[in-house]
């Protein structure tokens, strides 16, 4: 490994504990300042999204798309019911559709407004206010985590065949087995220390997680890659932008949403398959 490596490595190592101290204490709290944090990420998506694709043309069309995400958020922020939210949202997207068939200028803006809205809907809703939502999001943050450093570094280590060449030349079919394994271990450690006792069942959702979390960095990638830019923004030492981060992320929260909603409730999807 070169000085070059190293140092970008040691950067990157860094900048996620800092980041991992901050997002572990608003976990904590629940409630409203996590609400917070799932409206910043998603503002912070979709300000990235734009900006990777922003032309004199479309300008416009991304600032009003822009005011449709804010309301899904106040109505987030507001603590309405999970109904409403997502009420909200749809009307949001079906209004940004009118706006691109109106103007002609496409749905790309819409797409966004899309992945930034339910990216905060399932992070918000699955943390709660309660006990069982903060044992589900820690569940989800050692499943993705334990996944995307592992398939890092065994992807590093052993290299081999590339898992999608044409969208992410870097990653490599050894990488993607070794993280799902690491994020299968870690979800079940997670979920036996907090005391949760259908581990076979989260077993199942912590492979499923590990999975679309990489398939999640995989969309990232292809649209950098449709952009034209290696990262997402420069926020983050060593990161990129918030979508680099947490492309994973988000993509299984949506997942672990949509799973625990059908056993727990829009409203409180965690007691569905954290019952504590």
């Amino acid at each position: 490994m070169s000085a070059a490596q190293l140092s970008n490595l040691q950067l990157r190592a860094l900048s996620a504990v800092v980041l991992a101290i901050a997002v572990l204490g608003l976990t904590w709290l629940g409630g409203l300042p996590f609400r917070l944090l799932a409206a910043l990420i998603s503002a912070a998506i979709f300000y990235e999204w734009c900006a990777m694709s922003r032309t004199v043309a479309n300008a416009s069309y991304q600032m009003l798309t822009a005011l449709f995400l804010a309301a899904v958020l106040l109505a987030l922020l507001a603590g309405l019911p999970a109904a409403t939210v997502l009420l909200v949202l749809v009307g949001a997207l079906v209004a940004s559709i009118a706006v691109g068939l109106i103007r002609g200028q496409g749905s790309w803006p819409t797409i966004g407004l899309a992945y930034a809205g339910f990216s905060a809907v399932s992070l918000a809703f699955l943390r709660g206010s309660d006990h069982s939502g903060l044992v589900a999001i820690l569940f989800l943050f050692a499943t993705v985590w334990a996944t995307d450093i592992l398939a890092y570094f065994v992807g590093r280590t052993i290299g081999g065949p590339k898992l999608a060449p044409a969208i992410s030349p870097g990653k490599t079919w050894s990488g993607a087995i070794g993280g799902a394994v690491g994020g299968l271990a870690a979800g079940l450690i997670a979920a036996a220390l907090a005391g949760v006792s259908n581990l076979p069942v989260l077993a199942f959702a912590a492979l499923l997680l590990s999975v679309v979390s990489q398939i999640g960095d995989l969309f990232e990638s292809w649209v950098k890659r449709r952009c034209g830019v290696k990262d997402s923004g420069t926020v983050i030492p060593g990161h990129g932008g918030v979508m680099d981060r947490v492309d994973g992320l988000v993509a299984a929260a949506f997942a672990l949403y949509v799973i625990s909603w059908m056993a727990g409730g829009a409203d409180h999807p965690a007691h569905g398959l954290f019952p504590l």
